[in-house]
């Protein structure tokens, strides 16, 4: 179909024309109520009065909040907006919303008006056309092209009007935007949580079973299953613990995450898949709360899956101290020398990243690297997030 007769053969088209012709209803309603048709009045003055009185109840029709929700509504139902969010169905929450409502009620009533008025002009035009042969019946089809035409191009007029009147604000946007980045970073921060807990525990799993394959002695077999019986519960607990934040609970659960005063159970499970571990945090380190005990304990299980997945078996020494009102978290795992044609021991995977990610939201700074033979990761995060 040639793209000029596109629009005309649209459901979308005749659902706009509905909603023009509902504001030319309106307009003739009021007009005969009031100013109504007195002998003696012109024209001009007639139209005046209604026009005037027209705007004063649009006006005062969009005091009222729920003004603003029917109007989106029916303008969602008969406009066919390409999205229907973008035109809102929400009350008016303030003058501001008001206003705007009023705008659109106005626009709204003056544009179909002047359609209704071109729709009824083109029948009495058309009733004439039929009857006034030769050339009359000819120019039918092109009075018909040009009214529907007009309604194309009124509608979509009327549809760009709601949008702007009718669809959020500014500050609704900046509000949508705002949420939607919290809503990132939420994700973003139960993606870490998930890598750090299930890495971890996937990464004593694996060390332990296959320790437990080599050896055969009963005993250490006993410890590496309990090990990963403990391990795996963990895992499970933390993993409820995200599931239960993703269906909306409420925010207590957050206080039941894992902080620094936990942190021996990571060093044991360390212990247990066999790489030793020294271990010093501070009492006072230790007895710090909220947000930043928490994300120091993920940081510090960082640190340990690391150690025990590029270099196990060999020493783990965590420090976890306040110094010149920080805190300082360091992790340090002598380097292990890669096999020939295998990957380097180390590499900035996505744990490192996510270390870093953590100590910048916290105002903090994270640094990895090579000193004297070990592979070291450095935290230093600011005290005043303590909780």
């Amino acid at each position: 179909m040639p793209p000029f007769f596109a629009p005309l053969f649209r459901a979308a088209t005749y659902a706009r024309w509905l909603h023009l012709l509902i504001g030319t209803v309106f307009v003739g309603v009021v007009l005969l109520v009031y100013p109504g048709i007195e002998p003696g009045r012109s024209l001009p003055e007639t139209v005046a009065l209604g026009a005037a009185l027209d705007a004063a109840l649009l006006c005062l029709a969009a005091l009222l909040p729920a003004t603003r929700r029917a109007e989106g509504v029916q303008a969602r139902l008969l406009l066919v907006p390409d999205r229907e969010e973008s035109i809102g169905a929400a009350p008016s929450v303030g003058w501001a919303d008001r206003g705007r409502t009023a705008l659109w009620l106005v626009a709204r009533v003056a544009l179909g008006l002047g359609v209704g008025l071109a729709t009824v002009r083109a029948l009495d035009l058309g009733t004439r056309l039929l009857h006034a042969p030769p050339y009359g019946p000819l120019l039918l089809p092109v009075l018909v092209l040009a009214l529907l035409w007009l309604v194309v191009l009124a509608g979509r007029l009327q549809l760009a009007l709601a949008v702007r009147l009718l669809g959020p604000s500014v500050a609704d946007r900046l509000v949508a935007a705002e949420l939607r980045a919290e809503r990132l970073l939420e994700r973003n921060r139960l993606a870490r949580e998930l890598h750090d807990s299930i890495g971890h525990a996937l990464t004593v799993t694996v060390l332990q079973a296959g320790a437990a394959r080599e050896v055969a002695d009963p005993a250490f077999r006993e410890k590496a299953l309990e090990a990963i019986e403990t391990t795996g519960r963990q895992a499970m607990e933390d993993l409820e613990r995200m599931l239960l934040l993703l269906r909306d609970t409420p925010e207590e659960t957050a206080a039941e995450q894992p902080g620094l005063d936990r942190a021996a159970a990571l060093f044991d499970a360390a212990r247990a898949a066999g790489s030793p571990v020294e271990a010093t945090v501070d009492p006072a380190a230790a007895r710090l709360t909220g947000v930043l005990s928490r994300e120091a304990y993920r940081i510090v299980q960082e640190g340990v899956t690391n150690a025990l997945k590029h270099a196990p078996g060999a020493p783990i020494r965590i420090r976890a101290a306040i110094e010149d009102g920080r805190l300082e978290l360091r992790c340090a795992t002598a380097l292990v020398a890669a096999p020939a044609g295998g990957r380097p021991a180390r590499g900035g995977g996505r744990g490192l990243r996510g270390v870093r990610e953590r100590a910048t939201l916290l105002g903090g700074e994270a640094g990895a690297g090579r000193e004297d033979g070990d592979w070291v990761l450095t935290v230093r995060l600011p005290l005043r997030l303590a909780e």
